[in-house]
């Protein structure tokens, strides 16, 4: 016997039809990509969603074309995500950090037969132009611009594009299942593989991050997306919003510390989304300015782990709560959140403190577990430590043009992290496979290392790896960038490790350099420090 209740299907067209029904006068602030900002409503994001999908189905292309982006956070690209997937087509969000090769894959591989772009990156477009051939429509995100148009043959404008649409056009209908999305991982080695999410896994990814126990987006809130529209769809941020009928502030390209202090004062945001090294600028900036972030009440750190010592400046300095959040394209990218149990408001200051420094707990939809070598499963202890796999309702169940086989162990995705699950599911990353040190036998977490380095009231930046040892096979060495004006020494860093860890896992030497390299998504690039550093306890 079926259940006798009305079946919709999950379309991502419905998320934006309910805020601008319910939410229709709710502010979008949007930065312009060439300075200024601009004021719409959720009303009018979905106006132009409608149009831009039906504008679209007017250029005869095929249900399930990829349509790309290469754009910054603005209300154009607002539009977009929800009008190209509204109308049945694929919206692909492209990281314009990535090397021109990489693009020109990227595009290739997809078969985007539309691209969106900032006027910023018209001149890298026009330089791999000639390498995506499956791309017949460039599609400028603004108004006329004559300039734009000498650049690039057969340049379309979006206004324009808008203009002939209607803004009363009514989605297609399709499954659930149908292919919303398409992102693709970061790809530091080999080419990058790409990540097609489906309508149903968006909708049931936004529900999940709407409780209290995951973000919890609401109506009241002013949430500032600093995390890139072209990274894993900014955390499905704007889908999230969408349902809710959040204010959004989207930042635009200024993602540094000034821009984004005086957003959040402006704009009274209470909630903001980044990665560690976007919150480095945005504290430095509040304590040169004197900001007290005085609207500022949550923020969620993702990406790579949140150091201990920020958590402190925020919550201690800003009365800031940190969210540690932990993801991966492959997972939409929600797979923990850090909030606390009840039981655990019986627990001193220090020790609920010590708690949120963790990944936390995976919401219903996710399920987690930590195997060793053989793939066998381990206790969730909170001590065991083993390789972490993850299977649920919105987790990859193959890349792009693969197959599950080739992708999945007995149902489950091999995330590549190193880490420790205790009984209620809290989640403690310990490092990456390909990046934890094995000394003597041991081992040694990296990340571990660098949170206590980062704590250094005169290092700007660290990172540490495993360098070839004679004795050891491995030890640990601390890459560090020295703060503006100081100058310390090996010694004096080494002190901080004192007392906070086992003598035989402090770093065995500390390498000063004037940058760490980083990847697209400002993750450190530890395969190339091992290059450059591996042998320095040989040498």
């Amino acid at each position: 016997m079926l259940g006798q209740m009305m079946n919709f299907p999950l379309t991502i067209g419905s998320l934006v039809d309910h805020a601008a029904r319910y939410h229709t006068e709710t502010e979008i602030v949007s930065v312009n990509t060439l300075g200024g900002t601009e004021v719409t409503t959720w009303w009018q994001v979905g106006s132009n969603a409608h149009r831009l999908g039906d504008a679209l189905t007017k250029l005869g292309l095929d249900p399930q074309t990829r349509c790309a982006t290469i754009a910054w956070n603005n209300r154009r690209h607002l539009e977009i995500y929800f009008g190209v997937s509204g109308s049945g087509f694929v919206c692909h969000t492209i990281n314009p950090r990535l090397f021109p090769e990489q693009l020109a894959y990227i595009i290739t591989h997809a078969e985007d037969r539309v691209l969106f772009i900032d006027k910023s990156f018209v001149p890298l477009v026009k330089a791999i132009r000639d390498q995506i051939p499956c791309v017949e429509h460039i599609v400028l995100m603004g108004a006329e611009d004559a300039d734009a148009a000498t650049m690039i043959d057969g340049l379309t404008f979006y206004d324009d594009l808008i203009a002939t649409g209607a803004p009363d056009f009514d989605w297609p209908e399709f499954d659930e299942n149908t292919a919303s999305s398409l992102c693709y991982t970061s790809g530091t080695t080999g080419n990058p593989k790409g990540v097609l999410y489906s309508h149903r896994t968006t909708v049931l990814h936004a529900l999940a991050a709407n409780t209290p126990d995951c973000i919890g987006f609401s109506a009241r809130d002013v949430v500032l997306p600093v995390v890139p529209m072209f990274h894993v769809n900014a955390w499905g941020t704007p889908y999230a919003c969408a349902q809710v009928g959040a204010r959004m502030v989207l930042p635009g390209p200024g993602l540094d510390g000034p821009s984004l202090v005086s957003l959040i004062d402006e704009h009274r945001v209470n909630i903001a989304l980044g990665v560690p090294t976007i919150w480095q600028g945005l504290l430095a900036e509040a304590k040169k300015s004197g900001s007290k972030l005085a609207s500022l009440t949550r923020t969620v750190v993702g990406g790579s782990a949140c150091p201990p010592s920020m958590m402190a400046t925020f919550r201690d300095d800003y009365d800031v709560e940190v969210i540690h959040a932990w993801g991966m394209t492959e997972m939409s990218p929600l797979g923990s959140s850090n909030q606390p149990l009840a039981k655990h408001s019986d627990l001193p200051i220090e020790e609920q403190h010590a708690l949120r420094e963790s990944q936390g707990r995976p919401p219903w939809g996710v399920d987690l577990k930590i195997v060793d070598p053989d793939g066998k499963e381990l206790t969730r202890d909170g001590v065991a430590q083993g390789d972490l796999m993850v299977r649920g309702h919105w987790i990859l169940d193959a890349y792009f043009q693969s197959t599950a086989a080739e992708t999945l162990t007995e149902g489950w995705f091999h995330t590549g992290d190193v880490a420790t699950l205790d009984a209620d599911g809290y989640l403690s990353i310990k490092d990456r496979s390909k990046d934890i040190i094995k000394s003597g036998g041991e081992w040694i977490s990296s990340v571990d290392l660098e949170n206590i380095a980062l704590a250094h009231p005169e290092l700007a930046d660290a990172a540490v790896i495993g360098a070839r040892h004679e004795k050891w096979d491995e030890r640990p060495v601390l890459i560090a960038v020295r703060a503006e004006g100081h100058a310390p020494s090996e010694e004096t860093v080494l002190s901080i490790f004192e007392g906070k860890i086992a003598r035989w896992q402090v770093p065995d030497r500390v390498v000063f350099t004037d940058v760490l390299p980083r990847n697209a998504t400002g993750k450190v690039l530890k395969r190339n420090l091992r290059d450059t550093f591996g042998d320095v306890l040989i040498d």
